[in-house]
Order: C-alpha cells, then sequence, then structure tokens
C-alpha cells in the first residue's frame, strides 16, 4: 500500500496524453485542471479497483479478474462503461492469442530448424566415420600388398 497519498496518483505523462486525446486541437487545460483530473482518475481507479477486489472475495479469490471488474462498473452505476469495456477486452484477448500462436508458430519453426542441422551433422558425422573406415581398408589393403 502506498504511504503518502501523493504514491496513489497516478503518472502526470499519462493524464496529460489523455487529456490531450480527449480535447479538440488548440483547447489547452491549465495545470490545477489536470491536476485535479489527475487526483479524480486516481480516486476512481482505487474506487474501482476496491468494488472489484470485494466480488474476488466474495468468489473466494485473491486475483481480480475482468469479470470483476465489470461488475465493479455495474455496482457504481457506470454501465454505460460495461459495452466498450468487454469490446476493449475482447480485442486484448484476440491480440493475446495472436501473440501466443506467433510464439507457439516461432518455436515450432526453431524446432524443425534445430531437428534440421541435427540430422546435417549426424549425416556429415556418418559421412566423415565412412571416409576414415575408407581410409583405414585402403591403408590395410597397402599394407597387405606391401606385405
Amino acid at each position: 500500500m502506498a504511504e503518502r497519498p501523493e504514491d496513489l496518483n497516478l503518472p502526470n505523462a499519462v493524464i496529460t496524453r489523455i487529456i490531450k486525446e480527449a480535447l479538440p486541437d488548440g483547447v489547452n487545460i491549465s495545470k490545477e485542471a489536470r491536476s485535479a483530473i489527475s487526483r479524480a482518475a486516481s480516486v476512481f481507479v482505487l474506487y474501482a479497483t476496491s468494488c472489484a477486489n470485494n466480488f474476488a472475495m466474495k468468489g473466494k479469490r485473491k486475483t481480480l479478474n475482468a469479470s470483476d471488474v465489470l461488475s465493479a462498473m455495474e455496482e457504481m452505476e457506470f454501465q454505460r462503461f460495461i459495452a466498450p469495456l468487454k469490446e476493449a477486452l475482447e480485442a486484448y484477448r484476440r491480440e493475446q492469442k495472436g501473440k501466443k500462436e506467433a510464439s507457439e508458430q516461432k518455436k515450432k519453426d526453431k524446432d524443425k530448424k534445430t531437428d534440421s542441422e541435427e540430422q546435417d551433422k549426424s549425416r556429415d558425422e556418418d559421412n566423415d566415420e565412412d571416409e576414415e573406415r575408407l581410409e583405414e581398408e585402403e591403408q590395410n589393403e597397402e599394407e597387405e600388398v606391401d606385405n
């Protein structure tokens, strides 16, 4: 837990970026207003987290999950946020699934390459052994001819 109230504030850079994206071009915001929005956002996040934690505790869990957050939004009477949050959650899950599949494919490709390299190495070793055996046989034949 944070020891000071200032520790609970969201980073100013993040707040500034969000504000700039939300406002039309040419609209400025005072430092005081930016600070007020930052504090309000921090309070909102803390309240939403607390509500979501209550749902996790009811489920006898220590980990908050997406359904806890969605339930918290409903309990806090922010129903209009639920649909956009669900859409963002689905987009996030698709993105993670795509990353996971890409990672698995990359691993499979690497394993195939490693297997191929091992087969090539094994073939090269077999060829080296065959060459050594042929050389020994030739030397033995030469020695026999000399005797």
